[in-house]
């Protein structure tokens, strides 16, 4: 059972150098946190500020256990002297189409 953990936010007008360094070198750090099987980051393709990154996990014990780690919380409340508007969503498995499918 893949667990989808996605967040989205707008990079503050005037702090995008300050994000960018911020985040190269906080990806690492997110990495090292126990649990994540996969992590991506997306742009929209028309350049605008707009930031969604996905985490992804093998099962919600181990989202629940990186999430709730000391580090990764210090991660997220420096995020918020660079972004506004931030949302996050938790996905599990569609009933549907449990595993993925491929042509």
């Amino acid at each position: 059972m893949v667990v989808l953990y996605v967040m989205k936010w707008d990079i503050l007008s005037g702090k995008e150098d300050a994000y960018t360094q911020w985040a190269q070198s906080t990806i690492p750090r997110t990495l090292a946190v126990p649990g994540i099987t996969e992590f991506r980051g997306y742009r929209p393709a028309t350049g605008s500020s707009r930031v969604v990154v996905t985490y992804e996990f093998a099962d919600m014990n181990a989202w629940a256990s990186w999430y709730s780690n000391e580090e990764l919380q210090k991660i997220l409340d420096e995020l918020y002297a660079f972004v506004t508007n931030i949302s996050r969503e938790l996905w599990g498995p569609s009933p549907i189409v449990p595993e993925p499918l491929r042509p």
